[in-house]
């Protein structure tokens, strides 16, 4: 097993700079999720650790070694791509072991290596089919036994399961999960769903923009989020947010909505100390709103949309110019046009600051 530790890195194409100073430091046996919309840099990353890209500036390393300038086939490294790159006219059986056959390594070794890669992705009935013959999630679980088969201790996944239907995207995910807990290899993966990176990660590494907004468990990311980008990222659905203005005094926490509602913010744990008055955005996931007086912070709201979701609902409400989602069970019995009263608890929610958009 080993540590992956990129320092410093720059990546630039032309003038632009893709990726800027960034660091990250991944622990042995780790799965780490890079997570963010197409165009942060998390895939070109990826590759300037597998070798697939060059760097402007900074190091990787790899365990002890200094793998800046290594070939990507130097640098002990599995990576599963986003097509799965088969081989069309070899069977799986050849696919596996095309490139232990390149390295010259003796026949017994690739068979044994082959056979076991076979029998953790329970593919082994289809060793003599060709790519042609396979599903699309045969074909990726062929993919990844390619890299399995390497024997590696650093497992890159870019993007793996984008091409496949709803279904066997869970299905695989699940699979890559129990890989990892079998083999406790260090992974990383790059996705831009955000579920992905909630079930699978150890750790999460929010990108935006060529920099890490956050690096954490995907507990204290989904609960704690830095900024608002990361909590509107992170989340099905997304974070609300309430426009207003927070002041503080000698009677605590208090937030103004833009329609003067005043809601008690008192239990709400600032990231520092907080005075006077200041333009915020109040973070509220919807499952963290009640509707009625359940909780100690209360706002008036009227439904203006109703979505049904099988077991819940999705009530939408306005409050002024703002709108906030609440799950329900199916069976609220609330109407469009409804004016209800809504409730939470100060101390589960988020406040960033309007002009920078980081935690309050």
């Amino acid at each position: 097993m080993a540590v992956v530790q990129a320092r410093n890195i720059t990546v630039a194409f032309g003038a632009v700079k893709v990726i800027e100073e960034l660091d990250i430091d991944i622990r042995e046996g780790e799965f780490i999720v890079l997570l963010g919309p197409s165009g942060c840099g998390k895939s070109t990353l990826l590759n300037c650790i597998a070798g697939l890209q060059e760097i402007a500036d900074g190091q990787i390393w790899i365990g002890d070694n200094n793998v800046t300038w290594a070939e990507p086939a130097d640098r002990g490294i599995g990576m599963v791509f986003q097509s799965y790159a088969l081989y069309p006219r070899m069977t799986v059986r050849e696919n596996l072991s095309f490139g232990l056959r390149m390295s010259k390594m003796a026949k017994a070794e690739i068979e044994k290596r082959v056979a076991r890669a076979a029998g953790i992705l329970k593919i082994e009935n289809l060793l003599d089919r060709r790519p042609s013959e396979l599903s699309g999630g045969q074909r990726q679980r062929v993919a990844i036994g390619r890299a399995l088969v390497r024997d590696v201790d650093v497992f890159l996944f870019d993007e793996p399961l984008s091409n496949l239907d709803a279904k066997l995207r869970t299905e695989l995910r699940v699979e890559i999960k129990k890989l990892h807990q079998d083999l406790t290899s260090t992974m990383i993966y790059v996705t831009h769903d955000q579920i992905e990176a909630l079930t699978l990660a150890d750790r999460i590494a929010v990108l935006n923009k060529g920099n890490i907004q956050q690096f954490a468990s995907p507990k204290e990311i989904y609960a704690r989020p830095n900024t608002k980008f990361v909590a509107s990222f992170v989340g099905s659905p997304s974070m609300n947010f309430l426009k207003g203005a927070l002041t503080a005094d000698e009677g605590g926490l208090t937030f103004v909505t833009r329609t003067n509602q005043m809601i008690d913010l008192n239990g709400y744990a600032t990231n520092g100390a907080v005075a006077g008055r200041r333009e915020v955005e109040l973070g509220l996931r919807p499952e963290q709103l009640s509707v009625g007086a359940a909780g100690p912070a209360r706002v008036m709201g009227e439904i203006s949309v109703i979505e049904p979701m099988g077991a819940d609902a999705l009530i939408w409400f306005r409050i002024g110019d703002d709108t906030l989602s609440v799950r329900v069970p199916s069976e609220a019995g609330l109407n469009i046009g409804e004016s209800i009263e809504l409730s939470f608890d100060p101390a589960v929610v988020s406040v960033f600051d309007a002009a920078s958009g980081e935690r309050v």
